[in-house]
């Protein structure tokens, strides 16, 4: 735990970038976080968010770009995380129009081929996972299984989010075991026990954080990223106490 660095998803604070993007990111470096995990930009060019991060001592970890725009605009945004400094790309979902087993195989070949020229600009390819992957397929394999067993594992990472692994009824250790050297992003997040099995912050839910900040070091996870969908509480609230309960956990 202690070696590695936690960063912020920003989506997480979608409505405080809309209002004052460079003033929210301030607030995050506030909290102790070390970097950031984008989901959009807004409104910002690479180079006036290079300065803004370098200002804040905050890492650009990595971005979250929908597959289309990885598809059609890839060299503009290898270009983006050069400049910001940001070495990692990730694909965060999938539309439910296109679950079907023939789409999933089709997306194995479009993550190969946008991994290797990700590969080819030092930049890694990573694949987010919800629930829906889960499903099995008519290889007896979940979606998410073929997805990784099937691209190269040189050009397509994982990040693994732990609430939607554990309400698929899965163990994310399990995960993180068998593609250790694969999951370089782990998305921390809890889940209330109750029916509603609703987002909930770090250490006050029922998803076994613990265990997965020990696995980390052994799997080879380079950032831990807190992550919220949905918050309770005011979001940038349910982030600091997320993060103060990661900040005890090394006291």
């Amino acid at each position: 735990m202690r070696k590695i660095p936690i960063a912020l998803q920003m989506y997480t604070l979608r409505n405080e970038c809309e209002k004052n993007f460079a003033g929210t990111l301030e607030k995050v470096a506030e909290l102790g976080f070390q970097g950031i995990e984008f989901a959009g930009y807004y409104g910002m060019t690479s180079n006036e968010l290079k300065k803004i991060l370098d200002h804040l001592g905050l890492q650009a970890v990595s971005s979250h770009i929908p597959l289309t725009s990885l598809e059609d605009n890839l060299t503009e945004i290898i270009d983006f995380q050069h400049t910001i400094g940001s070495k990692k790309i990730v694909c965060p979902y999938i539309p439910p129009e296109q679950r079907k087993e023939e789409d999933y195989l089709n997306l194995i070949n479009k993550l190969n081929q946008i991994g290797e020229e990700c590969h080819k600009e030092g930049i890694t390819l990573c694949y987010h996972n919800h629930d829906f992957e889960l499903v099995r397929l008519s290889n007896g394999r979940t979606a998410l299984e073929t997805i990784l067993d099937e691209t190269n594992p040189e050009w397509v990472k994982s990040e693994f989010d732990i609430y939607w692994l554990t309400r698929a009824g899965h163990n994310p250790v399990e995960w993180m075991k068998k593609y250790k050297g694969r999951t370089p992003l782990i998305h921390l997040k809890d889940m209330t026990t109750d029916g509603e099995k609703f987002f909930a912050e770090l250490g006050t839910g029922g998803v076994d954080i613990h265990s997965v900040l020990e696995q980390g070091e052994i799997s080879e996870v380079e950032w831990w990223i807190v992550e919220q969908d949905f918050c309770k509480h005011s979001p940038l609230e349910s982030v600091q106490i997320s993060m103060k309960y990661l900040q005890s956990l090394n006291n």
